[in-house]
């Protein structure tokens, strides 16, 4: 069996140090990611809930035009 000596202590620590290092990075490069993809998100959600206000009004809009042509009695609340 090989001698365990100071210096191959010494490598193994300096490539666990190195591994972890890797590590470190790796996950700072995710959280970069993540927080990229979060705010994607954001911005489709708002985007949504825009064509969701838009829509409300255009039908709003079209009821009080059928209610004024006389197409409909009330409207369908």
């Amino acid at each position: 069996m090989a001698e365990v000596t100071n210096d191959l202590i010494y490598e193994v620590l300096k490539r666990i140090q190195g591994d972890t290092s890797a590590l470190r990075e790796g996950q700072v490069e995710m959280r970069a990611e993540m927080s990229a993809m979060r705010g994607h998100m954001l911005a489709m959600q708002t985007d949504i809930a825009n064509i969701y206000a838009r829509l409300g009004s255009h039908e709003s809009r079209l009821e009080r035009i059928e209610m004024r042509l006389n197409l409909i009695s009330e409207p369908a609340h």
